[in-house]
């Protein structure tokens, strides 16, 4: 199922909130080799997990991570402003309906559909918290898994070539990208919504 959890509530998930990090680490640095930091406890945390996040999360059955992504409004710190800067023109990204997407993570054997759920979720998030668009830095890699989903991004810079390529990009999402990537979820847009709501009650409305 999907859960949206900000950080400052992840402790009440013990489960999820470890195995999540511990996913991360196991993605961006093992698999991918990233310059990232990973803790003693084999968690990969940064400075942006401490500016109370969303996380958006699938839970498996067993209450463990599936994958996640995290969300942050651009009128405060983001990663794309204060690391990426070049790729957009040195001109920083501030606007309440501009929200950043970074950290999307997959466990190791998620199936296809976890990732477009993922996607269906931030769409979620975009309807009741008047969001336009995400922001995110991707690499090559991504492009394909984007595609496959059905929610490719409006790329507005990048820097490399071929599989080294980094680039940041736009993505909208409209009733008809909703239905379309519910569809390729296995989800039904009710259940979507359902799930949405029970996790974030009326709290979006004082976050607007």
């Amino acid at each position: 199922m999907l859960r949206y959890i900000f950080a400052s509530e992840l402790n009440r998930y013990p489960r999820l909130r470890d195995t999540m990090f511990r996913d991360r680490a196991d993605q961006f640095k093992e698999r991918l080799g990233w310059d990232v930091s990973v803790t003693s406890s084999g968690e990969e945390r940064d400075e942006y997990d401490a500016l109370n996040p969303l996380y958006v999360i699938w839970q498996n059955p067993d209450g463990r991570h599936g994958g996640s992504m995290r969300l942050l409004p651009t009128t405060g710190r983001v990663m794309v402003n204060e690391h990426f800067g070049h790729l957009i023109g040195d001109r920083a990204i501030a606007d309440p309906a501009i929200w950043e997407c970074t950290r999307f993570c997959l466990a190791r054997g998620a199936a296809p559909t976890v990732a477009r759920a993922l996607m269906l979720a931030g769409g979620e998030v975009m309807r009741s918290f008047g969001i336009r668009e995400y922001v995110g830095v991707f690499d090559a890699r991504m492009v394909r898994i984007y595609r496959m989903i059905g929610a490719s991004p409006r790329i507005v810079g990048s820097t490399g070539e071929g599989r080294h390529q980094i680039s940041v990009g736009l993505w909208g999402f409209s009733d008809k990208s909703r239905l379309r990537v519910a569809q390729r979820a296995g989800l039904s847009p009710e259940i979507s919504d359902l799930w949405f709501r029970r996790a974030m009650g009326a709290r979006p409305a004082l976050l607007a």
